[in-house]
């Protein structure tokens, strides 16, 4: 059985290589673009579900942060803040994301340029605004017990099977003439 920071460690890998292949993909122009439009709609679709769950973690923290900590000041106030824009600026990427993968699915190639416009603006976003930062890090380190980590993750075998499906389809959809970048 695997212990909870694993499962989380898997799922963020999972997400890293996702998002790595988008950002990859609407840099390079495809072979076939039915295949690249299959892909896109794998990654919207995994990417639905991935940031869905991040999204409720993060949003939990900070009401975990609000109720843990003594007192309010201005240093825990500008950390909820950055982290409440990081997430309203996920989420409006998102939503960006989620509409040109459904206008491709219904238009098929015609919308791919559409679609790659918002995973790159995406993508771009998650790169430069996501992960581990440190006031929000530090505030949940220092007030958190190990059962307040795993009720903020929130981790279900349901939740962890859809996830590993949706990342199935995304590698099983990856188009053979994706070119990934060498790991650093």
């Amino acid at each position: 059985m695997t212990t909870l920071q694993e499962r989380i460690a898997g799922e963020r890998r999972r997400l890293k290589t996702v998002r790595q292949k988008l950002s990859a993909a609407v840099a390079q122009t495809p072979a076939d673009p039915a295949v690249r439009a299959e892909f896109y709609a794998a990654v919207g679709d995994y990417m639905e579900a991935a940031m869905e769950r991040l999204h409720a973690q993060d949003v939990k923290m900070g009401d975990m942060i609000r109720a843990k900590v003594e007192t309010v000041d201005a240093g825990v106030q500008k950390a909820l803040d950055e982290l409440e824009e990081r997430l309203s600026g996920a989420q409006e990427r998102l939503d960006k994301l989620l509409h040109a993968r459904d206008e491709l699915r219904e238009h098929g190639v015609e919308a791919i340029a559409h679609f790659e416009a918002a995973g790159r603006e995406f993508s771009d976003f998650i790169v430069r605004n996501m992960g581990h930062h440190g006031a929000t890090t530090e505030l949940a380190a220092r007030l958190f017990k190990p059962e307040d980590w795993e009720s903020m993750a929130g981790i279900t075998d349901e939740a962890m099977a859809r996830e590993v499906a949706l990342f199935e389809k995304v590698e099983s959809a990856t188009p053979d003439d994706l070119e990934l970048p060498a790991e650093k």
